[in-house]
């Protein structure tokens, strides 16, 4: 243990002077980067230009005049963008001497082609009226309601929606209960059910038994 006691001293004599000097490591990659950003063109400032430190989600915009100021560490990679120029990336060297950086950055227009549209006149005034005359308007919301509303698309739509989770549920309830009714006999066929024979022919004079289209 006494022989451990001078290796402590050293080691806490040590220490301060390897975070001090880690600190002056760091502070010294510290770097204040400041510009003016430019279209390529007409050397005119250029504002709400973003400036992006790629990989920390940090940066910065341009003021008016395109001027901006951020800070960034010595090899980090800096982008401007802005909408309708091509984005720019800058590296900052690392082996800046000093703590300060400016730039003077150039932003392109972003060309971007179309496809030609042409634009022609209706050749002759009969041709216009017949166009005019056979467009197919679609319908307003009030005749489709009044459309849903006619007993054979209500017959459609009650036939072709599905159940919602109560009717599921009711349904499933009803068929294990005939189920335990009928539990170890033989259950009843309806072809001698007098009631399903009348609801069958009220079904077949109302028609829903037709082919639907």
């Amino acid at each position: 243990m006494k022989k451990l006691i001078p290796y402590f001293f050293i080691g806490a004599l040590c220490l301060p002077v390897a975070a001090k000097a880690q600190f002056e490591t760091f502070k010294d990659s510290i770097v204040q980067l400041y510009g003016i950003v430019m279209t390529a063109d007409s050397l005119k400032g250029l504002e709400s230009v973003s400036v992006i430190i790629k990989g920390q989600n940090r940066g910065t915009i341009t003021n008016y005049k395109g001027v901006f100021s951020i800070v960034v560490l010595k090899g980090d990679q800096v982008e401007f963008t802005s909408i309708g120029y091509k984005p720019k990336i800058i590296s900052i060297p690392t082996n800046l001497e000093g703590n300060q950086h400016s730039v003077i950055q150039l932003m392109v227009t972003d060309t971007i082609y179309l496809a030609a549209t042409i634009i022609k006149a209706r050749p002759t005034r009969a041709q216009f009226e017949r166009d005019f005359l056979n467009t197919q308007v679609p319908d307003d919301y009030i005749t489709i309601a009044r459309k849903n509303n006619n007993e054979a698309t209500r017959r459609i739509l009650v036939a072709n929606l599905p159940t919602d989770g109560r009717e599921s549920s009711s349904n499933y309830l009803r068929q294990t209960s005939n189920k335990a009714y009928y539990a170890g006999q033989a259950p009843p066929m309806n072809i001698f059910n007098p009631f399903a024979w009348a609801e069958f022919i009220k079904a077949w004079k109302r028609g829903d038994y037709k082919s639907k289209k």
